[in-house]
């Protein structure tokens, strides 16, 4: 099995409290592993680590064995490492098919060689994006203007454009109705057959189930368990831990 991304030791501290504390994670091409545990338990944390969002006070991560860390979020991100955030990030006044062209920005700095073909490519690869991600329709309109869920398929076309091979998505089903979740959970299962390494956090285990090959779960800043998605879920300590039900 190839492993897309590894980090080993992960570890900050916001002050007095230590919010992720030697986390390692690996990332296999062509697998879902889902990130779960309570809300503060460090989640989010570890992808704004990963991605060079915040400077890790200790650890490593690497891309296809090539170390990223320290690097900023923009590199990352050209290395191969999209990223969904809880807010979305949209660029609100510009168009639908202008987000997604946005993602496609290294390969259409002005000095490129390429010219209209260059453009041309750039322009089939956000509507290819677009008709992916079900918002080919809407491609005209103003980001601001989208219905929630289509500014959550804005973000997932975003990403496709981008042609990543690690996806880190922070709640990208939260949100959506059963129609819409089972949209997404399709355009995931496809990108996972392409040898697409992917990490989610996600609070709805329907989602979870439907989607992950594997479970990482987290609390307070340390990972307790990872394996099979039925065999964590039916560890009561953890369930318990979860339901926030712990002793």
């Amino acid at each position: 099995m190839s492993i897309a991304l590894t980090c080993q030791g992960l570890a900050r501290s916001f002050g007095g409290v230590q919010a992720v504390k030697g986390v390692s994670l690996s990332l296999p091409a062509g697998q879902v592993t889902a990130l779960v545990g309570p809300n503060g338990a460090g989640k989010t944390t570890v992808f704004n680590l990963i991605t060079g969002n915040l400077r890790a006070d200790a650890g490593q991560a690497s891309l296809h064995g090539k170390p990223i860390m320290g690097l900023k979020p923009w590199q990352v991100a050209r290395a191969g490492v999209a990223r969904s955030f809880q807010d979305l990030r949209l660029f609100q006044h510009m168009t639908v098919r202008d987000n997604v062209l946005a993602a496609t920005e290294p390969s259409g700095w002005f000095w490129q060689p390429g010219g209209a073909a260059s453009r041309a490519a750039r322009l089939a690869r956000a509507e290819a994006a677009m008709e992916a991600a079900g918002i080919a329709g809407v491609a005209d309109a103003r980001a601001v203007d989208l219905a929630y869920a289509e500014r959550k398929f804005l973000s997932m076309a975003r990403i496709l454009a981008a042609e990543a091979n690690v996806w880190l998505l922070d709640e990208p089903a939260s949100g959506l109705d059963l129609s819409s979740r089972t949209r997404f959970q399709d355009l995931l299962k496809a990108a996972r057959a392409q040898g697409v390494a992917i990490c989610l956090i996600e609070h709805n285990l329907d989602v979870v189930m439907a989607l992950a090959d594997r479970i990482a779960f987290l609390d307070r800043g340390e990972v307790l368990a990872e394996g099979e998605p039925q065999a964590i879920m039916r560890d009561p300590k953890l369930a318990a831990i979860y339901f926030g039900d712990r002793k």
